[in-house]
């Protein structure tokens, strides 16, 4: 499905000259990045104002907000103007990423010789003085060939950044009793710019209700009916139960998200749901995620939170997974030791009720949830607690991390990754074994030391470069991650 729920990058880049340079090098290797950046990675729009004084910044930046620009380059060509230069972010509303050139010939150092190595940290003393927030690479002095790489890097970072500051999380009822670990104070959320509407269980039940007899149920249910297929398929008579909610959440997005672009749902989903709406909503979860929609279970709203930074940061649907449970021994020395370079404590499994999208299972199919069936059901033929997508996740590279705020109102991150191996669980849901270096120190003196909840958002693939640049540029000062054995945890026992 496409991705209708994440902002699109619209680069434009700004050249900077200090007005004692000569301005054509600074304008000439600007013109190098556009043609490298277009080569290889798509279209960038070139301000035609070199910017020397405040009245070129003006003229600039209003050229590239004309042209529909929501992400900026300011390009240091040569040692750059320090209050202009900076002055650009101040005045353009969107990311914007400093990098400067890099010298090129040793044989041009007299007027080729541009100093924009020594004009960054100009530049950045500058941003500090105007509290002005940028974002500068790991090193942001390159080539022509360099820098248009270092676009291409910095746009899962902007797109995440303006998705961020577009964005409304929705959420249906309180935590459930006894599942208190992912509730969070939602004040740091606005600090990051985040909107969020909180709402009863009853406002949606009520929508539900009111959404009987849709006549866009027929054509919903047809479209789970051929994504589902033969085989996944296993409750025909459910499916217009569940497209009658899929429309009662789309509907309410529409009508409710007010002045925000994006919108994260954080709903309640046990144990009232399913007696009340007559299924599970999972199956209908994973169909918006598909989406770029994430519907974060339990009412885990810094879960949904991160799971909207995950699709955007990979243009990819995204999962949220309880870190569930161990692996077995026996399993382990069976189907994983001597295949894969993993101790048994580098593994665990990652589980949901059914809530992983399709297409990032193995296998899917709609199924009913196991533990809700003895508690509500009494183990019974299942009915109301039907619903569920289940099946392994498949194999791959994945990012296990998390956004959340403490007791305390303050934010902070982790960021692991990993893989799913491709070996089967034996087990029920939308599951799957991970594997992350060093996992068990990590879930020791991360998860367990910093009081994480026990949801992780996975994105598939490795983005943890993206994802430690965004949490930086949020302001987050606690980044933990998979630290190697090489290097002890703050808490570690050495003697251990």
């Amino acid at each position: 499905m496409t991705m209708t729920n994440i902002p699109q990058v619209k680069f434009g880049i700004i050249s900077v000259s200090r007005d004692c340079f000569i301005i054509t090098l600074s304008e000439n290797r600007r013109k190098s990045i556009v043609e490298a950046y277009t080569k290889e990675h798509g279209d960038i729009y070139e301000a035609q104002t070199t910017v020397e004084n405040e009245q070129d910044m003006l003229k600039a930046v209003q050229e590239v907000k004309d042209v529909g620009c929501n992400s900026l380059i300011v390009f240091l060509g040569n040692f750059g103007p320090e209050t202009p230069e900076t002055l650009i972010a101040k005045n353009f509303d969107g990311p914007v990423m400093y990098v400067a050139a890099a010298e090129e010939s040793g044989k041009d150092l007299i007027n080729g010789r541009g100093d924009a190595y020594c004009g960054v940290l100009n530049c950045s003393y500058n941003l500090g003085l105007r509290k002005i927030k940028a974002f500068i690479p790991e090193y942001p002095v390159g080539t022509a060939d360099e820098i248009a790489t270092m676009i291409h890097e910095f746009a899962p970072v902007a797109r995440t950044l303006i998705g961020l500051s577009g964005l409304k999380i929705i959420t249906f009822g309180p935590r459930p009793q006894d599942f208190f670990a992912c509730n969070a104070p939602i004040k740091p959320l606005y600090d990051i710019g985040v909107e969020i509407q909180e709402n009863s269980e009853l406002d949606l039940l009520v929508s539900y209700r009111a959404h009987a007899n849709d006549p866009r149920i027929k054509e919903v249910t047809a479209s789970m009916a051929e994504e589902l297929g033969s085989d996944g398929n296993n409750y025909p008579d459910l499916l217009p139960r569940m497209a009658q909610y899929e429309l009662t959440l789309l509907d309410w997005i529409e009508k409710n998200k007010g002045a925000s672009k994006y919108v994260a749902l954080a709903n309640k989903c046990w144990p009232a749901f399913p007696s009340e709406f007559d299924f599970e909503p999972c199956y209908v979860n994973s169909r918006l995620v598909s989406r770029g929609i994430p519907v974060a279970c339990e009412v885990d709203i810094y879960g949904a939170l991160s799971e909207y930074i995950g699709i955007c940061v990979s243009e990819d649907t995204v999962t949220l997974l309880d870190i569930n449970n161990s692996v077995p021994k026996d399993l382990f020395e069976e189907n994983i030791k001597g295949n894969y370079d993993y101790a048994l404590k580098d593994t665990f499994m990652g589980f949901h009720c059914g809530n992983t999208p399709l297409c990032k299972l193995a296998k899917g199919a709609v199924k009913y949830q196991l533990i809700q069936n003895r508690l509500l059901e009494d183990g019974g033929t299942p009915d109301i607690t039907r619903g569920t997508l289940e099946g392994d996740i498949a194999a791959g590279q994945i990012t296990f991390f998390r956004l959340q705020s403490t007791a305390g109102a303050e934010l902070r991150s982790y960021i692991a990754q990993g893989e799913v191996l491709p070996v089967a669980t034996r087990s029920f849901g939308g599951i799957g074994i991970f594997a992350i270096p060093e996992m068990g120190r990590f879930y020791r003196h991360v998860l367990i030391e910093k009081q994480y909840p026990h949801h992780g958002a996975v994105a598939f693939g490795h983005y943890g470069k993206a994802l430690f640049s965004i949490f930086q540029y949020l302001g987050i000062k606690d980044i933990a991650f998979n630290q190697p054995k090489t290097m002890l945890y703050p808490t570690e026992n050495p003697f251990a």
